[in-house]
């Protein structure tokens, strides 16, 4: 089992600002089902609050609301030593219109960690966590057959994640080509390290990852960067490819190390030139990096205009240029150049081993059902949405933009969000309403599995 990668988790800057954004996306479905719950006292939980983001949000809707509940219970259960400031000024920010506790422990002994049943359990990009740190997929389902031992019946799980892939199973084979110097050298380096070290389900003979540069087959970890590859692999190991490159670059964006940092957080981050197809004009100061050739800092200040205290760049330009210094950046790391190698370290302690899309919003849906429903109870409940707006995918333009633009065959980038209520199996009429709900994100085979785990739990 992978070891949680606590001290890199909750290095200052990572909760406080890279993990605390997205706080009304966060907080969405947990705040609709606050709405939708009868309870002058509703006790909700969020797993894995990070810098509070999801907090703050429901803290000021709360204080918006004339007709709230005369007060609210809000549990938070984050991991033994992570911790950040801008989550202690949330929780003093949720104690003004509620009232806010702080357990510390594993979202896996769930079970144990709450001393009363919740009305509202809420977590974003949970996991994937335990996926990778609580024993794969009997982690996972061990986790989804406690959830509603813990939820009130009727109660709802309210859940935001990677989306996953459009395919039918993430071990579906499709063959990719990669002719970008930056994204050869980050699959060169990233994909051995995570499929020898990482817990991943790509492990069967048809898993193999297969790649060509010249017409010959080559060994993943020895791709040339300056020569375009074809290669053939699972999708959803290139989903985790074209993620952790991208959560990649945004740590190496924050670290300076490029010679230049974008603002990533307020209202400078989005100052779009067109929302729709996710063109923006992005604000970014320079630092103090040595290695990185003055030739490139020049060209980047010669297509961008001074803007108050920084400087200001079309995003397009600003991705050409990212990944011309990302290249160099990686080549660094790979020689030995301490700084590089010190901030590649660090990513990949903390994020490179872990796997973010494991199920596809089909498969989500579906297990959720089957080892809720197969959870051991006097009264057994499964949890399902009940209504077609439960269950939302927000696309993210401004990467799909960039994905589209550098890569072949990019992936769609966006979030997934599916507010689960925990019916007991006993209310055919509710039953009956979240199996049409569904409909329309679950295959036939597994609507089948659905309505056979129901049925034998009735």
């Amino acid at each position: 089992m992978t070891v949680f990668a606590t001290e890199h988790k909750s290095v200052p800057g990572y909760l406080d600002m890279a993990a605390n954004a997205h706080g009304a996306e966060k907080g969405l479905l947990m705040h609709r089902a606050l709405q939708r719950l009868d309870s002058e006292r509703p006790h909700l939980v969020e797993i894995g609050p990070g810098g509070g983001a999801a907090v703050n949000f429901l803290a000021s809707r709360l204080r918006s609301e004339p007709k709230r509940p005369v007060d609210v219970d809000l549990t938070l259960i984050e991991v033994p030593d992570v911790a950040s400031r801008s989550l202690t000024q949330a929780i003093d920010g949720f104690n003004r219109v509620g009232t806010c506790t702080l357990v510390r422990g594993f979202a896996q002994d769930i079970g144990t960690l709450l001393k009363n049943r919740a009305d509202v359990i809420s977590a974003s990009a949970l996991m994937h966590e335990v996926y990778s740190y609580g024993g794969g997929y009997s982690g996972l389902h061990s986790l989804m057959r406690t959830l509603p031992t813990v939820l009130n019946p009727n109660g709802f799980f309210a859940y935001r994640d990677l989306y996953a892939v459009r395919n039918d199973s993430l071990h579906e084979r499709v063959t990719h080509a990669y002719d970008s110097p930056a994204w050869l050298q980050f699959i060169r380096m990233f994909t051995p390290r995570y499929l020898q070290y990482g817990t991943h389900p790509y492990h069967h003979a048809q898993d193999e990852i297969v790649a060509r540069q010249n017409s010959r087959i080559v060994a993943v970890g020895e791709l040339d960067p300056r020569t375009c590859a074809i290669i053939s692999a699972p999708v959803g190991l290139f989903r985790e490819i074209q993620r952790h490159y991208v959560t990649f670059r945004d740590h190496v964006w924050r670290s300076g190390a490029l010679g230049f940092a974008p603002v990533l957080e307020g209202q400078l981050a989005s100052d779009w030139l067109d929302t729709g197809s996710g063109h923006k004009r992005v604000h970014y100061t320079l630092t103090g990096t040595d290695w990185l050739p003055r030739s490139q800092k020049a060209m980047l200040l010669a297509v961008s205009e001074p803007y108050a205290d920084h400087y200001t760049v079309d995003g397009d330009v600003f991705d050409e240029c990212t990944d011309v210094a990302l290249t160099a950046f990686l080549t660094a790391s790979e020689r030995g150049d301490s700084a590089c190698s010190e901030i590649w370290a660090g990513w990949s302690a903390r994020e490179g081993r872990e796997t973010y899309a494991y199920l596809t919003l089909d498969d989500l849906i579906t297990l959720f059902a089957v080892n809720s429903a197969d959870s051991a109870r006097e009264h057994p409940t499964v949890l399902l949405p009940t209504r077609p707006e439960d269950v939302l995918i927000r696309p993210r333009n401004y990467y799909n933009r960039y994905l589209t633009r550098r890569l072949a065959n990019p992936l769609s980038d966006a979030k997934q969000l599916v507010l689960f209520r925990n019916i007991p199996i006993s209310d055919s009429e509710t039953l009956g309403e979240a199996m049409s709900a569904v409909r329309g994100s679950c295959s036939k085979r597994n609507l089948a599995r659905v309505y056979s785990a129901v049925n034998l739990g009735v």
